[in-house]
């Protein structure tokens, strides 16, 4: 039996659009992207990693000036940062 995905990420404490932002950031498939993001997650430094990542996609957005991925990453890192609010953020 093969696990879709979707199954993958509903066991992962992160969304499909920082699962995205990994994959874009790191220019890998989102598959890998939701394995890396679960591996950051188990590592100290992770949330404050991946909110780099988010942040970094979040400038590029910006100066292309693509609003639309903007208000996604900004929703993307609020989201991440409330369900982990005892863990460093930043880098």
């Amino acid at each position: 039996m093969m696990i879709s995905f979707q199954e993958c990420l509903d066991f992962s404490d992160l969304t499909e659009e920082e699962v995205d932002a990994i994959a874009e950031h790191e220019r890998i498939p989102q598959g890998a992207a939701l394995e890396m993001g679960v591996y950051l997650l188990g590592r100290p430094d992770g949330i404050a990693t991946i909110a780099r990542m988010i942040r970094d996609d979040l400038n590029e957005a910006r100066q292309r000036g693509d609003l639309t991925r903007v208000v996604s990453l900004k929703k993307a890192l609020a989201h991440l940062l409330s369900l982990h609010p005892e863990r460093p953020r930043h880098t």
